[in-house]
């Protein structure tokens, strides 16, 4: 993995991440994605990653940001975005939790009050990672290529089709909504995150497109 220039809170999160704990079954379930990649690699094809959840508000931005951070650390060419099937707004618990872990995040004020884009850097040199709540087709021109990954149970269930998308990949991820405004919320988006960010780490760290 490169670290770049990791910023010291960062690094020392992402070196903490233990996908050895990831067990076997979900393990597989992840491979289904990391399979996709390696075979899109082999052909040379762009390869554009859609986390969908039904408001675009946590968990498929938590998967889009670790996604983009990971594939950019093991250095897989990858377009890492989300959607959902209504638009609402990045929630603030998520932005407070990447805070908490030492990512800087600036530009709150940007954009429509009611759906504020953030700008997120992990590195002194980093790429940017935009989050805020969109359409799941909002970042596709017509014609191109996308794997749909599936991180909540009611996108999934009531999404039958995907339009553009090539492939569809299930990766559910319990709603660390449930425990908003409980004395459990930040430690609930705490480990929601890390969940997230540990299987975005193995997923990127398995790539191998070598026959």
């Amino acid at each position: 993995m490169n670290n770049k220039s990791l910023y010291p809170t960062v690094k020392s999160y992402i070196d903490q991440l233990n996908v050895d704990q990831i067990d076997a079954a979900r393990k597989e379930d992840l491979n289904v994605l990391v399979n996709y990649i390696n075979e899109k690699l082999k052909g040379d094809d762009p390869i554009h990653l859609n986390f969908i959840c039904t408001h675009n508000s946590r968990r498929s931005q938590f998967s889009q940001l670790w996604a983009a951070i990971f594939s950019d650390l093991y250095e897989v060419p990858a377009s890492c975005y989300s959607g959902g099937v209504e638009v609402t707004a990045c929630n603030d618990r998520v932005i407070n939790t990447l805070k908490r872990i030492g990512l800087e995040v600036s530009g709150e004020n940007e954009g429509e009050e009611e759906n504020p884009h953030y700008l997120v850097t992990y590195a002194e040199e980093s790429n940017l990672v935009i989050l805020f709540s969109k359409l799941y087709d909002d970042n596709y021109s017509e014609g191109t290529k996308t794997c749909a990954i599936m991180t909540c149970a009611h996108a999934d269930e009531n999404c039958p089709v995907i339009p553009g998308a090539e492939a569809r990949i299930p990766i559910r991820y319990e709603d660390p909504k449930a425990f908003d405004d409980t004395d459990r919320e930040t430690e609930m988006y705490a480990e929601r995150c890390q969940q997230i960010a540990t299987e975005m780490k193995y997923i990127f760290s398995s790539v191998s497109y070598e026959d």
